[in-house]
């Protein structure tokens, strides 16, 4: 079993097809085919249910890809490590993000680390918390941007980033619209714009409405905060999100209501990191840009 062959394996996995891998890969179609045959020949068992239209990992795929990504991490980091006594930074720095996150600017942090480290390839995965935190844990990402979490067993850190209250939007027209707060029985009956359920803000909304008794219904869930503030100018229901949606340009002429009462609904977001042991060290040249960054 080689390190290409699972690269092979991991590319096909999250392509769910294997031209696209190879376009990927920069490899041929044929010789990617190839290499996973040779791999399943290898461990006798088949890796993909393969039909005209789809490539679904088997149950022995999915029991293979979590070692693979583990087995490339590792590679990538030991790789990284002599690089970094030689005193070059090379090799690949695979952050994760979840949309719209306070407290850091993906592009400008990004945009500082390329042109300090040139040599480095930058990936950027933009996911939900659940995928984040396991990406993190699984080698998969070296670090992640995300919304607060209280994970079971996490091993690695978590560094705050920001902290800020959700508030309340909603249409010029709507009934909340000539209110400065309302309380959380004022809810009641509303039709709720929000996003899906792994993004951290649809989580920490969901929480405080747990915590407060009320129940609501979302009506329309969307996976862009674009989307979202389009909607509610719209009308078309209001939406409880973090307080720095209000400062984003496509949330001018929406109304912004204060939530009242005991269970106020915060939004926190923090860096995941993996044990110091294992951070990359892309990761730590991040870091490193990224409390210059706080300092200023």
């Amino acid at each position: 079993m080689e390190l290409r062959q699972l690269e092979h394996f991991v590319a096909v996995a999250e392509e769910q097809h294997f031209t696209r891998a190879a376009e990927r890969l920069a490899v041929s179609q044929s010789g990617l085919s190839a290499s996973v045959r040779a791999l399943e020949h290898e461990l006798r068992t088949p890796l993909f249910s393969r039909t005209t239209r789809t490539v679904r990992l088997t149950e022995a795929g999915q029991a293979l890809l979590v070692e693979a990504e583990r087995t490339l991490a590792g590679a990538r980091a030991a790789r990284d490590a002599v690089d970094a006594v030689r005193g070059l930074l090379r090799g690949t720095l695979t952050l994760g993000v979840e949309q719209c996150v306070a407290g850091v600017s993906p592009a400008r942090l990004l945009a500082a680390f390329h042109r300090e480290h040139p040599h480095m390839e930058i990936r950027l995965r933009q996911e939900g918390t659940s995928s984040l935190l396991e990406g993190v844990a699984g080698g998969r990402l070296d670090l992640a941007f995300a919304a607060t979490v209280s994970p079971p067993e996490w091993r690695g850190e978590l560094l705050p980033l920001a902290r800020e209250p959700m508030v309340v939007l909603c249409a010029p027209g709507h009934r909340l619209g000539q209110e400065a707060r309302v309380a959380w029985t004022g809810l009641h009956g509303e039709s709720f714009i929000d996003f899906h359920p792994d993004w951290g803000p649809r989580r920490a909304a969901d929480e405080a409405f747990a915590a407060a008794g009320v129940r609501r219904t979302v009506a329309l869930e969307v996976n862009d905060v674009h989307s979202l503030l389009e909607l509610v100018h719209e009308g078309l229901g209001i939406a409880v999100v973090p307080h720095h949606f209000c400062r984003k340009q496509e949330a001018r002429g929406l109304v912004v209501v204060e939530l009242d009462g005991a269970h106020r609904p915060v939004y926190e977001s923090v860096v995941l990191l993996p044990p110091s042991r294992a951070m990359s060290p892309g990761a730590r040249a991040l870091m490193t840009l990224l409390r210059e960054d706080a300092l200023r």
